[in-house]
């Protein structure tokens, strides 16, 4: 029966593995105030709730509770919250300590209230806020409601929020009113609720039991940037989301005793799934927003922290970082997405983290992640993104067809039941990424054609090569050059524009701008600073009489490419 699961074969490896590095890994020592009682009251003291050590999960849980082999039959996301002890810890915020029994309660609460405001089910429910309690508790009501979840970055700046807003067709924004502010009336859509306002749905008298929903229905709306222009809404379900969740827990080996930190923003499929797959082990997540890396490092610290997700630019300020002798000793796991890590910078978290295990992942918005590295092959093969997680596919797939041989390139391809659903309203792009699986596919069905070349080794290993389309990976965001050259363009002081990324230590790419133009540089870079995010700001602006064109006429990007690489 096992060898017929989805990723079965690399689950039974692995965990095998995880077996014998947790008889390694003896529970951190913790002077945590809170007890299993007070858990249960802290949402209501008027203590500073970020300062406060949550209890471990074997003070309340039931002793010896391990995650379970990953169950391949998905269920509505909102049953999640059934996995932990009632008087567990689950989630920990500035607002106060929640167990299980809170959690659920306060979802059926926020459900009850999202309902009662008259919004039907497929209605779109985006937050444009930053992490807090509501937005840790909006993927579970809003699937219980029968909505869908649409999590704003809150790094967004207005034409991108107003783009998402109109796109997704959302039926209610909740967000601060700070962030409202800088809205026009005309990039409102929907009926807007600040978020000082949106406390009292977490009070509501109305509750909804947990939900029957069909796990294909929609659940989320993620938007990612896409190499043709502005962000696509990524269409996941339930079982995309719940799936998602069994697999990291279970191939991570995370238990009730784990506290996870939450850095990453809720609006990357990651950064959901850090709430999803700690709340699937029966364990306690805390979502922080950091500045620098000794707000990440007091995190952890304070929380005695067993798991850390981070992008590679987080890892190099943490190797950086002046760490006191006794934070890291809780930590038993770092785990990478959004892009590579260079082998100088695992070596450190090694010499830094010694007890951790390090998981370098490859993913995708469009199917959550693809593939992890065995932390026990890190030594021997630093540079590989592993194999296929539990409940994914993942072929290299040649021009012709067929699987690439190993020494081959090929095109990263998933299939399975982590593959999302498409992009909202936007059939062409759809049909274009989302193609039946290749023949030689045991699952079949529709599958990712990533766009990214990989080519495997002698071990099934498979490592990144490169990307066939012109996004940017920076800071491990996916960055569309249109919207930076569209940005600089629209300011008046350029007539052309062209966005590149190139190698940087810190950032995995940095963003140059090409521009035809001849207006001052800091006007230029005042207004990128007004209209664009942090992480989409030029590490450099090249000023240029003319830009070079292809036969064509079009603006010839493969050689400025050349001429900035040179």
């Amino acid at each position: 029966m096992a060898s017929n699961r989805p990723g079965g074969g690399q689950w039974r490896a692995s965990r095998r593995n995880q077996d014998k590095r947790s008889n390694r890994h003896g529970r951190a020592s913790s002077s945590a105030p809170f007890s299993a009682a007070t858990a249960s009251q802290s949402s209501n003291s008027s203590t500073p709730a970020a300062k406060a050590l949550i209890p471990f999960a074997s003070d309340v849980a039931q002793p010896g509770a391990k995650v379970q082999a990953p169950d391949p039959t998905p269920r509505p996301l909102d049953h999640v919250t059934g996995f932990g002890a009632p008087t567990a810890p689950a989630l920990l915020t500035r607002e106060g300590v929640l167990s299980y029994a809170e959690l659920e309660e306060a979802v059926a609460r926020l459900a009850g209230a999202l309902r009662a405001r008259e919004l039907v089910p497929g209605s779109r429910v985006a937050s444009w806020l930053p992490k807090s309690r509501m937005t840790s508790l909006l993927p579970l009501a809003c699937a219980r409601a029968g909505l869908v979840n649409v999590p704003i970055n809150p790094l967004l700046k207005r034409t991108q929020v107003a783009h998402i807003l109109a796109d997704s067709g959302a039926n209610l924004l909740i967000s601060g009113k700070a962030r409202l502010a800088t809205l026009a009336q005309a990039d409102l859509p929907c009926p807007a609720l600040a978020e000082e306002e949106g406390a009292a749905l977490l009070a509501s008298e109305e509750r909804l039991d947990p939900s029957s929903a069909d796990p294909d229905d929609l659940a989320a709306l993620l938007y990612t940037s896409g190499s043709t222009g502005r962000p696509k809404g990524v269409m996941l379900s339930h079982a995309n989301l719940w799936l998602g969740a069994i697999s990291v827990a279970s191939y991570l080996g995370l238990t009730p005793e784990d506290r996870v930190l939450g850095v990453l923003p809720l609006s990357f499929d990651y950064g959901q799934n850090q709430l999803l797959s700690t709340w699937a082990a029966g364990a306690a997540v805390v979502p922080i927003e950091y500045l620098a890396a000794k707000d990440v490092i007091r995190a952890i610290e304070a929380h005695h922290i067993t798991t850390l997700a981070g992008v590679p630019p987080l890892w190099v300020q943490l190797v950086e970082a002046a760490w006191p002798p006794l934070a890291a000793l809780s930590l038993r796991r770092l785990t990478n997405s959004g892009g590579r890590v260079p082998v100088s910078i695992v070596r450190r978290l090694r010499e830094l983290f010694p007890a951790a295990e390090i998981h370098l992942m490859y993913g995708l918005t469009e199917a959550f992640r693809s593939t992890t590295l065995d932390p026990a092959l890190l030594d021997d093969h630093p540079d590989s993104i592993g194999a296929a997680i539990p409940f994914a596919e993942v072929l290299a797939i040649r021009p012709d067809g067929r699987v690439a041989e190993p020494g081959e390139e090929g095109e990263l391809v998933h299939a399975g039941p982590l593959v999302a659903k498409g992009y909202w309203s936007d059939p062409e792009r759809t049909a274009e990424r989302f193609r039946p699986a290749p023949a030689e596919s045991r699952h079949g069905g529709i599958a990712v054609w990533s766009g990214d070349r990989v080519r495997t080794d002698a071990d099934g290993l498979l490592y990144f090569v490169g990307r066939e389309d012109a996004m940017i990976k920076t800071s491990g965001n996916r960055v569309s050059p249109t919207e930076v050259e569209e940005a600089a363009v629209a300011s008046g002081l350029v007539a052309e524009a062209v966005a590149l990324g190139y190698p940087d230590h810190r950032l995995g790419e940095a963003i140059a701008l090409i521009v035809r133009g001849h207006g001052p540089d800091e006007a230029l870079r005042a207004f990128l600073r007004r209209e664009l995010p942090n992480f989409m700001q030029p590490s450099a602006i090249l000023w240029r009489e003319e830009l070079p064109r292809s036969p064509n006429g079009k603006l010839d990007r493969e050689r400025l490419k050349q001429e900035l690489m040179a």
